[in-house]
């Protein structure tokens, strides 16, 4: 009986310190809430209207590639979930590299915490599309191979695309994602 005991709790601890094992980390699970989404969208608004209300040292110092952000529904849907995924994590690349450059050349550092906000933002939004399972793509270091792009000179603009990108690419994808499609059997 004393031995039962005994084994039965030795289970019991192995089962604990299994769960509790560090170094392996748990798959990370589906963020499908597009609350989330609309939490970025709604602070990258926020970086839009403090740029476009600052009046110095608020300037991009040269024009940046950025993601067209116009979308085509009816070629967006014949698009497999891949080239869409392809796509919004290309237009996700650009923008950190467009914001980056952003962040050099600004002056006021009113405008320093937004930028970081919207950089900060943006590797998040790769982390949510991590937990849907979707496969991560590092587009080439040259934006000039980049389809679909076009370049913008200003910093309101930059941030404008920033919110309309979101908005609409990173929506579609992030809302139609296959893990977070509900099993209706």
């Amino acid at each position: 009986m004393l031995q039962k005991t005994a084994r039965g709790l030795f289970a019991l601890v192995l089962i604990v310190l299994e769960w509790t094992r560090p170094g392996l980390l748990s798959p990370l699970r589906p963020i499908c809430d597009l609350r989330v989404l609309n939490h970025f969208i709604k602070e990258a608004q926020d970086a839009e209207i403090a740029m476009r209300s600052c009046r110095e040292g608020c300037s991009l110092s040269e024009s940046v590639t950025v993601p067209q952000t116009r979308v085509d529904f009816d070629v967006w849907e014949k698009k497999n979930a891949l080239d869409q995924a392809r796509e919004v994590q290309t237009g996700l690349w650009l923008l950190q590299q467009a914001l980056g450059l952003l962040r050099a050349s600004v002056t006021n550092t009113a405008l320093h915490s937004h930028i970081d906000n919207s950089i900060r933002n943006l590797l998040s939004i790769n982390a949510v599309l991590r937990s849907l399972n979707i496969q991560e793509y590092t587009p080439p270091a040259n934006a000039a191979g980049v389809e679909e792009t076009w370049r913008v000179s200003s910093a309101p603009d930059l941030l404008q695309v920033h919110v309309n990108f979101l908005r609409g690419k990173v929506h579609l994808l992030l809302s139609h994602a296959h893990a977070c499609q509900q099993d209706v059997s």
